[in-house]
């Protein structure tokens, strides 16, 4: 049985996974899939696969487009989240920050360089009209609990985080939440590894079956509102409302997405050139 190693954040976007291997299926294929929660998001998901810590990953879109371009050997194989992630633009609960112009000429809270809270900093700038030089201010704070403390401590003004991730921290009076900030495309792909691809397309195609299997009938769950408002610490509600705003994919993203992307990163001067649909995208 191959070991095949896999990452993501520990977020309800990736249920579907922890089901599927709760039940063993990925094992009556001969896989032993293993999953790691990565903490600190796309940046450190990026160096994972840079490094082959880990074979496969669930990636924000624009973060590992980005990394590809600078040379992660990797390639996405399928959207996995087809709506866009709501970013909630969070600051801490006393802050003097009222509203997202207030906070133009601020610093934001960023998990690390490269990461998704880097990125989107850049699109809730360039929403805002802000000086993408001069209005824009960083401080790495590793993860969520770093967030917290840095906030909490005016080392950073504000941070950007998955919406409902978050909401707990709003909920209990850590943070207080003045904007929301929508990605403009696809939020989560599969990315893998090329070595991977190279070695066992027959594994990933096994995997993509099967977790597509699950998230095309994920909303029809018996309770499945319930389970993940136990599991990931949310109140119903608000679960609902993510389940009624989220859309997975069993498809591979198109180039007129990955051609949206790489025009918006360019401009931000995020990327410094676009790659050629074929060198970022393997079709299994």
């Amino acid at each position: 049985m191959r070991t095949i190693k896999i990452g993501g954040v520990p977020e309800h976007f990736n249920l579907a996974w922890y089901l599927t291997l709760k039940n063993g299926a990925y094992k009556e294929k001969g896989i032993n899939l293993r999953w790691k929660d990565y903490f600190g998001g796309t940046g450190e998901m990026s160096k994972a696969l840079r490094d082959g810590e880990i074979d496969m990953a669930v990636i924000l879109t624009e973060g590992i487009i980005k990394d590809i371009i600078e040379g992660n050997p990797s390639k996405i194989v399928q959207t996995f989240v087809q709506s866009p992630l709501i970013w909630g633009i969070h600051v801490a609960h006393d802050s003097k920050y009222k509203s997202i112009e207030e906070l133009k000429g601020s610093k934001a809270a960023i998990s690390r360089y490269g990461s998704g809270s880097h990125l989107m900093a850049y699109i809730n700038a360039e929403n805002q009209g802000w000086d993408l030089e001069k209005d824009l201010d960083f401080e790495i704070i590793d993860d969520l609990n770093g967030a917290v403390d840095g906030l909490t401590k005016g080392k950073a003004d504000y941070f950007m985080w998955e919406k409902f991730t978050t909401k707990p921290l709003v909920d209990n009076g850590s943070f207080r939440r003045v904007g929301n900030c929508p990605t403009p495309w696809p939020c989560f792909v599969i990315a893998v590894s090329d070595a991977f691809i190279k070695s066992d397309p027959e594994d990933i195609a096994s995997i993509l079956e099967i977790i597509n299997t699950c998230t095309s009938g994920f909303k029809d769950i018996e309770q499945i509102d319930e389970i993940i408002a136990q599991r990931y610490d949310q109140k119903l509600e608000d679960v609902q409302e993510w389940l009624s705003l989220t859309e997975w994919s069993q498809q591979v993203i198109d180039d007129n997405a990955i051609d949206k992307i790489q025009d918006k990163l360019l401009m931000l001067d995020i990327i410094s050139k676009k790659l050629p649909y074929d060198q970022l995208i393997h079709k299994i």
